[in-house]
């Protein structure tokens, strides 16, 4: 074989090399332990996992939090992608101020709006000495699960919005200006160019946002289990409480394989329903 031959294959050696490692094997290793019993193939391990009194509460809570996270999210990075893609003056501190919450992990970000929003906290104090509230608002305890709720929203939309909001702007800046200067000479409109000529050319962007948000929603983790435990049971939070408290390792990879299965469906929904209209080839 020559040399040029095997190139192409050498050069996706390494990325091959790593993904069967980091990827393949941890797979391999949590289908065997989900779905054998003794060495052999047995659906217990399953069985036990969705009879257990906090599966579907998990996934239940993990899918509303994703389906509210992420539209609000998109949303909103796509508001503050279309302001800030204008000249202005200090448009690079905004930039850098909305991405600064990239770099606050999770558990940094569940401890903030946990001490925002507790009793005695920054949120309360303001509203009381303002004399909106004559006592604090409660936001953690199980009898108060809508507002812990509220709180991870909160706390999830501040802090991984930014994700969202670099990937659209870049999609923007990407979009060339004769696009929107031709509709200007016809006379479009700001809304008409927004819904006619940007939206459908951002696509390709949102795709790619929404499939790296919704990975990420599935596996939420650290803000609930900080601001709520398991008042508010989630898929990771389970599988990481299976693991490490129940030692039960065969259900904690049941856990984690719902987790990648929602998200390689989800994202298969996502590239086939948000195909970019002028990429796609006509048949």
């Amino acid at each position: 074989m020559e040399k040029k031959t095997l190139l192409p294959y050498l050069l996706i050696l390494p990325a091959f090399a790593y993904l069967m490692f980091f990827v393949g094997y941890p797979l391999v290793q949590a289908l065997y332990l989900a779905f054998t019993k003794n060495g052999a193939f047995s659906l217990e391990t399953l069985r036990r996992t969705v009879s257990d009194y906090y599966f579907w509460s998990a996934l239940k809570y993990t899918l509303a939090l994703a389906a509210v996270i992420v539209p609000i999210q998109l949303g909103l990075a796509i508001v503050l992608a279309l302001l800030v893609n204008k000249a202005f003056k200090g448009k690079d501190m905004v930039i850098y101020a909305l991405v600064i919450p990239l770099t606050i992990s999770d558990v940094a970000a569940g401890l903030i709006w946990y001490s925002m929003l507790s009793p005695y906290g920054f949120l309360n104090k303001v509203l009381m000495n303002i004399g909106l509230i004559s006592q604090p608002i409660y936001f953690f305890g199980y009898q108060y699960r809508s507002r812990e709720f509220l709180a991870i929203v909160l706390a999830e939309v501040w802090r991984a919005t930014s994700i969202v909001f670099v990937i659209i702007l870049a999609g923007l800046q990407m979009i060339s200006r004769e696009y929107l200067e031709a509709a200007e000479v016809f006379g479009a409109s700001y809304w008409t160019k927004l819904r006619r000529i940007v939206l459908p050319m951002l696509k390709p962007s949102i795709q790619s946002a929404l499939i790296i948000r919704t990975l990420f929603a599935m596996q939420i983790f650290g803000i609930v289990w900080i601001l709520a435990g398991r008042d508010i049971p989630v898929l990771a939070g389970e599988g990481f409480y299976q693991l490490t408290e129940i030692k039960d390792y065969g259900v904690a990879s049941v856990y984690a394989l719902i987790i990648a299965g929602l998200s390689i469906l989800l994202g298969a929904l996502y590239i086939k329903f948000l195909k970019a209209e002028y990429l796609e080839v006509s048949r």
